[in-house]
């Protein structure tokens, strides 16, 4: 437990001491969340754009945070040996993984203070109650998983500058077709029926529910993200190599 505990906060402190890391985890969705919330660049389902612009960077932040900076992080950790030399030690594999896991909602919580804080600065009015927290907090860990199943499937097999590129360019994929910044009803059919059916964008979804509607999220919103918890680490598992 002491050696999972170390690797953790040693997860934390190298993901905060890392200036790309933080321009990614935080600088951009803090800017995201103040540009589109107070400029009237895309349309707003609702009449505060805050209303509809925090939920959706809330989910951003988790997808910057488990899929992009892990990914990234891990994949020239990797290429350095890094990993090979950990996994030698008597931290072990799982312990490894796990401290990784652990830093990443560690800084995701740390995400959702600051950007909760500068959405109630800019006038945002959250709903849901206790019940709504719950199920946020649920939504999150699932999307989490599914979300750091991917990045560590990207880290564990591509060469650490291919994995940055292929990163990067999912996130702006996943960026656009989530539902994050840009409402899904202005998006077409094809579009929205595929958002379903990927973490963000049932993160998204959920979100907006909970904190803009104050319903409880669509149970297909469930289990896309149950699947996409159990399928994604399986994979990850299967194909990660530490050399």
């Amino acid at each position: 437990m002491r050696a999972l505990l170390a690797q953790t906060l040693a997860e934390v402190r190298m993901t905060v001491r890392r200036g790309e890391t933080l321009l990614l985890t935080v600088g951009i969705p803090v800017l995201i969340l103040v540009f589109f919330s107070t400029t009237h660049v895309t349309s707003s389902p609702t009449p505060h754009r805050v209303d509809f612009i925090a939920p959706g960077v809330l989910a951003l932040s988790v997808l910057s945070t488990s899929l992009v900076a892990l990914s990234i992080a891990t994949g020239f950790e990797r290429s350095f040996g890094v990993l090979r030399r950990l996994h030698v030690t008597p931290l072990g594999r799982r312990r490894l993984i796990g401290a990784k896991v652990a830093g990443v909602l560690v800084t995701e919580a740390i995400q959702i203070v600051i950007l909760t804080v500068v959405a109630l600065a800019l006038g945002w009015h959250p709903r849901g109650g206790l019940g709504g927290a719950l199920a946020i907090i649920g939504l999150i860990l699932l999307a989490t998983a599914g979300l750091a199943g991917i990045g560590l499937a990207f880290a564990g097999r591509l060469r650490a500058e291919v994995n940055l590129a292929a990163s990067n360019g999912l996130y702006l994929v996943l960026l656009l077709l989530s539902g994050i910044v840009v409402p899904s009803t202005s998006l077409p059919n094809v579009i929205r029926s595929v958002m379903t059916w990927i973490p963000s964008g049932a993160l998204a979804d959920g979100l907006h529910r909970v904190l803009g509607s104050g319903t409880t999220p669509r149970l297909v919103d469930w289990l896309s993200l149950a699947l996409w918890a159990l399928a994604a680490p399986v994979l990850a598992a299967r194909t990660f190599r530490f050399d």
